[in-house]
């Protein structure tokens, strides 16, 4: 991380207030209209999926229901859920997009995402031992991590995490670290199960029972194009976060260093620590405007779809104080998280050999 004196940070933390300021005193019609579309968009694709999906036995409608029903999922879990929950909505007043009340399509309760992602995730972001959303307990993604050698399958992990995302969202509350070092006890953690059973077992009676039982004579295809819809959504989701924490610019960080930290000094952190990548709009909705992840992790409780604007201001502030800005294109920055979780599955010994192989030598 770029080191800056007190002044410095200072006058990053003003630079970066400025523009949260005018942003909140232009909040209004547009932005209230803005999430309302969304939620209309998301229930015609949602309900366009429900109806297409008992007619599944025609090929061309089973990838179409299937496809409808993950991208309905991809929105009320990204550009609506995650930013409602955020707060960005609040000063609407509307119940229903509120952040304490709203209650998302995915395992993870909405409590429990408001506990590990919006306070953990957001206060200590990337700092080592902190942010327990920094590989989810199951990925070693920097050498602040001893290596052993169950890390030489991460690949596998990463892919089963991928592939589940949902579920091993929903139970990373659980802090199975914690329960394996015995720092806490299961009786500790009783309250959050009940509410995982509560949530999960709803969800999946929901897409997995009840649906696929309304249109018995089908019920198999009804419960495979379900199976699809949460895949796509998992797969996507998870891409995404992956693509704005993991890719090999990010930074992470140590207790020490942030200890005490000025406002000025979070939002150094916030920049040092996430990536953006690029693409069309279509691209940054159901991204949930996650690309870009810098905006968000500085300013968390603005209206996402408002990042685009605020983008180029953002770069000036770092171009100004010397900060990198971590950004490339999609697939860029997803070989590189690929790149990064390959690298720290091996020995370090193994991997600094490798890192000083690819690195060009001096002529």
């Amino acid at each position: 991380m770029k080191k800056l004196n007190e002044t410095q940070l200072q006058e990053l933390e003003q630079d970066l207030n400025a523009i949260r300021d005018d942003v909140l005193a232009d909040l209004g019609e547009r932005d209230a209209q803005y999430i309302r579309r969304m939620v209309r968009l998301h229930r015609t694709l949602e309900i366009g999926g429900r109806v297409l999906m008992p007619f599944g036995f025609i090929p061309p409608v089973f990838v179409a229901a299937t496809a409808s029903l993950g991208v309905a999922k991809i929105l009320e879990n990204m550009e609506i859920g995650h930013n409602v929950m955020h707060g960005q909505y609040d000063w609407m007043n509307d119940p229903n997009l509120h952040s304490q009340t709203y209650e998302w399509d995915t395992v993870c309760s909405g409590d429990s995402w408001r506990r590990t992602h919006n306070y953990e995730h957001h206060t200590y972001t990337n700092i080592i031992a902190k942010d327990r959303d920094y590989g989810y307990a199951v990925l070693r993604l920097s050498d602040d991590e001893k290596w052993k050698p169950w890390h030489a399958l991460q690949f596998i992990n990463y892919v089963l995490l991928t592939v589940l995302f949902q579920w091993g969202v929903g139970l990373h509350e659980l802090e199975t670290e914690k329960l394996h070092r015995r720092e806490i006890r299961w009786r500790d953690k009783l309250p959050f199960l009940k509410e995982f059973a509560r949530k999960g077992g709803r969800q999946a009676f929901k897409d997995y029972v009840f649906f696929p039982l309304l249109t018995l004579p089908v019920a198999p295809i009804v419960l495979a194009g379900n199976i699809g819809a949460n895949l796509i959504r998992n797969l996507w989701s998870s891409t995404v976060i992956f693509c704005g924490h993991f890719t090999q610019d990010a930074e992470t960080f140590t207790e020490e260093e942030c200890e005490g930290e000025s406002k000025g000094h979070w939002y150094l952190r916030q920049l040092s620590g996430s990536s953006n990548f690029t693409g069309g709009r279509w691209l940054h909705i159901l991204s949930g405007h996650l690309s870009y992840q810098i905006e968000h992790h500085v300013f968390p409780d603005l209206p996402a779809h408002r990042y685009p604007e605020i983008s180029e201001r953002v770069q000036a502030v770092c171009r100004k104080h010397g900060i990198h800005y971590n950004t490339g294109s999609f697939f860029r920055q997803y070989s590189t998280v690929l790149k990064r979780i390959g690298q720290y599955s091996l020995p370090d010994r193994m991997r600094l050999r490798l890192e000083r192989a690819n690195t060009p030598q001096a002529i």
